[in-house]
């Protein structure tokens, strides 16, 4: 009775987490594009709900709701569900629309499908030799072979992001990376961009009327034909007349030109903006927070390196130690919830994203285990298996450390380059 019970709450949210990711994936991540294919939002919404399941189960565990048993029996089905999701159901999805774009194969897109396919789980599977993510006693159809995959994959992921994050969020929030822009470069910069457009629009006149005469004089249809006559065309003009060849590469020339100038006033209109708004009571308070970030995003490469040096795996960094001291000492409680904030290309997408948001989820499981007491992590650790728990923590710090220090080179060249550009105009 106790086990039905269980099962009913577990499956009440999981219907609840459906619904919400149906909702938001209609209501904000995809409402301005067509996706047609019923079958790609089932796709998301299901592992967006077994997703959340996982930190749902991570709270019981703590909390101590439900039964062992039942907590148990719920973690083997979700953690099967999800990897029968992202291994086989999603990849097979994505080149089946992949070669549904595609003419000379759509007649026998289900055999391509399942080539693509295979292809992927050869690379998969390929993709555990080179780390020491098992244990030799694993069996080739365990979940261990799997969810060691998958954690590799998503946990790169993870580090990418969270690296690109740690730099990119200070020098976003921050007014001191704001370059000074007044009215008169953005002034300069649109009279410089109608002075191009003006051209493009007097080369282009001047083209219809060489055309024109042309016609009129009939030299359209006394063209010379074949290879050499077409040569001829190309780098001789009647005499009076204009050299249309050489007119159209300058046109498409100052037409690349003022795409380039009107990305450039519409990035300086945003930095005018940004100025504006770190002036504003809000704009002051994420400066703070930049400041704030940088501190922590130092802390974390350094802690990062240190770990990587010694060859040790960390435990808790200053954000989750800073919550622990709150809960435990002041009295505070939390409230935890985590979400992932033509129709055929936006059907891959999709799934595409469905893919990367359930990876990242089950890496999650997989570094937050470390972070919980040995109490409350029991029964995870007989789930996932006999899996190199280390090794994801080194990996992490590796790849976090190597995408910070890219972030920052790119950023810094990208603002050093900036004011340089600006300066040209």
């Amino acid at each position: 009775m106790s086990f039905l019970i269980d099962s009913s709450v577990m499956i009440t949210s999981q219907i609840l987490f459906f619904g919400f990711g149906w909702l938001f994936f209609m209501r904000q991540l995809f409402k301005d594009y067509e996706v047609r294919q019923y079958v790609v939002q089932v796709i998301f919404s299901v592992t967006f709900a077994f997703s959340c399941t996982m930190f749902e189960l991570i709270i019981f565990e703590i909390l101590g709701v439900l039964n062992s048993s039942s907590r148990y029996f719920h973690w083997k089905m979700n953690l099967c569900v999800i990897l029968l999701i992202l291994v086989f159901m999603v990849p097979f999805y994505i080149g089946y629309f992949i070669v549904s774009n595609i003419r000379l194969l759509y007649k026998q897109r289900l055999l391509f499908s399942c080539l693509l396919w295979l292809t992927f789980m050869y690379f998969f599977w390929k993709l555990g030799d080179p780390f020491p993510i098992l244990s030799p006693k694993h069996g080739i159809l365990s979940i261990e072979q799997l969810i060691s995959r998958v954690g590799v994959i998503g946990v790169t992921f993870m580090a990418l992001l969270s690296g690109f994050g740690a730099v990119n969020c200070p020098y976003t929030y921050m007014s001191y990376f704001l370059r000074n822009v007044t009215d008169t470069d953005i002034l300069a910069l649109e009279r410089r961009l109608l002075q191009t457009m003006d051209m493009i629009i007097s080369k282009k006149k001047r083209m219809a009327m060489a055309r024109r005469t042309m016609f009129q004089k009939g030299e359209v249809h006394n063209k010379p034909s074949g290879f050499w006559g077409m040569i001829k065309s190309v780098t001789t003009s009647a005499p009076g007349s204009e050299n249309l060849t050489l007119i159209q590469q300058e046109v498409d020339a100052l037409e690349e030109l003022s795409r380039q100038l009107f990305l450039e006033t519409a990035d300086l209109y945003a930095t005018k903006e940004r100025i504006e708004y770190s002036k504003t009571f809000k704009g002051k308070y994420f400066n703070f927070l930049g400041y704030f970030f940088s501190i922590y995003c130092v802390w974390k490469i350094f802690m990062a390196t240190i770990n990587i040096v010694f060859d040790r795996v960390g435990k808790t960094d200053p954000v989750t130690r800073g919550i622990e001291i709150t809960v435990n000492y002041l009295g505070i409680q939390f409230d935890f919830f985590y979400a992932i904030s033509s129709s055929k290309s936006s059907n891959v997408i999709v799934l595409l994203l469905a893919q990367i948001m359930g990876m990242y989820f089950v890496s999650s499981v997989l570094l937050i285990r470390m972070s919980m007491p040995l109490e409350y992590r029991t029964i995870i650790t007989e789930v996932l298996g006999e899996l190199q728990f280390n090794f994801y923590h080194r990996w992490f710090d590796v790849i976090f450390l190597v995408s910070a220090l890219s972030s920052i080179l790119f950023l810094y060249l990208a603002h050093k380059q900036a004011p340089e550009k600006h300066m040209t105009f």
